[in-house]
């Protein structure tokens, strides 16, 4: 047995983004950009992995609006087309540079990436990304998880029971058609969690969820191992606490090691940088200027002079970072071994678009250090919430506190000044929801699909991203144009069946434009149906 087990996390997530009205949308850029920078990278550290004989277990929440995007014909020749002129631009860049030995070595480096990413999309995983996250949950190295259907901030959906339970059984439904057997955990998206959640998640067949520290820390009976062993709830959900420390070290953008000045600078991008004429075919209409992925220059410090990034010296930087990281881990073992009847379990979650998007060397980073850990596996092992589970069945009967891992552990983040206007729109139409269920119990043909579209409008309007965003202050306006458009679309559906005016082509129109979750059945807010 191991002296102590790291509980990688890795929550992958994007809200719903679909516009096949425009031939092009910046916004779906969000997904372009993850799938170049983040996921498939993170698929070649794990083949690499495969490859080299090198055993690890990692948990990995997928959403189901991002496996929806994955896997969807339209999304997929985008981003197919997309990384064609990545592709493109590098090439480019490569004669471009040809005078400037520093930025030239970066330029083919894109190259090679950019060249690697459109081999790996289409040839290695056939352009459903969906299907390499599953080769590696049926190889036993990842423990594929869940989220909420559209990753509703849940704490502010209790008003409604049958609202918490449609976010939480679809998404549960959602994964099994995806990844092929039952999430036995779940993502709470921005580890919000509310007291008597438990419930719902038992009623789905959920295990386990992760909650932050506070969220054990103030359980309403002291935790006697703190974050470093779960809580079970009355009714036996289990639930693993975040350790702030790895956090700090993985998350913090001032003294993290993401932030050291040998790594590669994200805010400066040729597609800022270089002369319009130039750069123009690459970036968005109207010359909206947007980032390429290209980026020459290290973070350096607080300065404007930047020093151009240097493989060599980020490489040997990742290296000590993995070595600090598992050094920092087997300290903490050694002070809160003493005091456990069992092995300690050290919590990491972290959204994986850090890896590879904010952080570049994010992902060589977390190849290093999983090689690292496979050398000492006595000392510190890798695990997933379900294999420790399995060892260690019996935990501690408590019920953790309200919380968030948002700005000050909470809510606030999701309900002030800049988003507070969403709510009661929202749980008017909860309610309007679950009227309609009531009066129209087993409807067919256009009826039954106005009621199942009412339902995917109802789900993307409870994003907890469009708030996020609203109080964060960046892509506003389309935040709050896409919150105002599922309210629009659910109320012109609500008056609509209940008037028995349907228009028909604009239900169509709608249906094709959020084609997500396609098994939806609206009975879902009747707690008298039996679907």
């Amino acid at each position: 047995m191991s002296k102590g087990y790291l509980m990688l996390v890795l929550h992958a997530h994007l809200p719903f983004v679909r516009h096949p009205e425009y031939d092009k949308f910046l916004e779906e850029n969000w997904l372009y950009e993850a799938i170049s920078e983040t996921y498939l990278p993170l698929l070649r550290v794990f083949r690499h992995l495969k490859e080299d004989n090198i055993p690890f277990r990692l948990t990995l929440s997928v959403s189901p609006t991002l496996c929806t995007m994955l896997s969807d014909p339209l999304l997929q020749d985008r981003y197919l087309n997309h990384v064609k002129s990545l592709v493109q631009l590098a090439e480019n860049e490569v004669e471009r540079t040809a005078g400037e030995p520093e930025m030239n070595v970066l330029a083919r480096m894109y190259l090679e990436r950019f060249t690697e990413n459109l081999t790996d999309f289409t040839e290695v995983y056939g352009k459903n990304l969906i299907k390499g996250f599953k080769y590696f949950q049926e190889n036993n190295s990842l423990e594929i998880i869940t989220t909420s259907a559209t990753h509703c901030f849940m704490p502010l959906l209790q008003v409604s029971p049958a609202g918490v339970n449609a976010q939480i059984r679809t998404a549960a439904e959602t994964h099994l058609d995806f990844f092929g057997k039952r999430s036995r955990g779940i993502w709470l998206p921005e580890c919000g969690y509310f007291p008597g959640l438990e419930s719902y998640l038992a009623n789905n067949d959920i295990e386990f969820f992760m909650v932050d520290t506070h969220g054990i820390l103030y359980a309403d009976k002291k935790p006697k191992y703190g974050v470093f062993a779960p809580l079970c709830c009355p009714n036996d959900i289990a639930v693993f606490g975040r350790d702030p420390e790895t956090s700090r070290s993985v998350w913090s953008s001032e003294h993290g090691y993401p932030a050291d000045p040998v790594y590669r600078e994200y805010y400066r991008d040729i597609g800022f940088d270089l002369p319009l004429d130039y750069i123009r075919p690459y970036i968005h209409d109207n010359d909206i200027r947007i980032n390429t992925g290209i980026k020459y220059w290290a973070i350096t410090g607080k300065t404007n002079h930047k020093v151009p990034y240097n493989q060599e010296k980020a490489r040997a930087k990742v290296s000590e970072h993995a070595d600090n990281f598992i050094y920092m881990r087997l300290k903490q073992l050694e002070k809160i071994t003493p005091i456990m009847d069992r092995p300690p379990v050290i919590v990491s979650p972290y959204d994986a678009e850090l890896f590879g998007h904010w952080w570049f060397e994010g992902p060589q980073w977390l190849e290093t250090l999983i090689r690292k850990l496979a050398v000492q596996q006595d000392s510190l092992k890798m695990i997933t919430p379900t294999d420790y589970l399995i060892d260690f069945p019996e935990n501690q009967v408590a019920t953790p506190s309200f919380s968030s891992w948002g700005n000050n552990g909470y809510a606030e983040v999701w309900l002030e000044n800049s988003n507070d206007w969403i709510y009661p729109h929202i749980y008017s139409s909860l309610e309007f929801m679950e009227r309609l269920a009531k009066q129209f119990p087993q409807e067919s043909g256009f009826r039954r699909r106005a009621l199942n579209q009412a339902v995917r409008e109802l789900l993307l309007s409870q994003a907890s991203d469009w708030a996020f965003i609203m109080k964060m202050g960046t892509m506003v306006p389309y935040a709050v144009k896409r919150t105002r458009e599922h309210i629009y679309n659910f109320n012109r559906l609500y008056k609509s069946l209940l008037r028995n005016e349907l228009d028909i082509n604009w239900l169509i129109a709608i249906e094709n434009k959020n084609n997500i979750f396609p098994k939806i059945d609206y009975r879902i807010f009747n707690e008298d149906s039996n679907i």
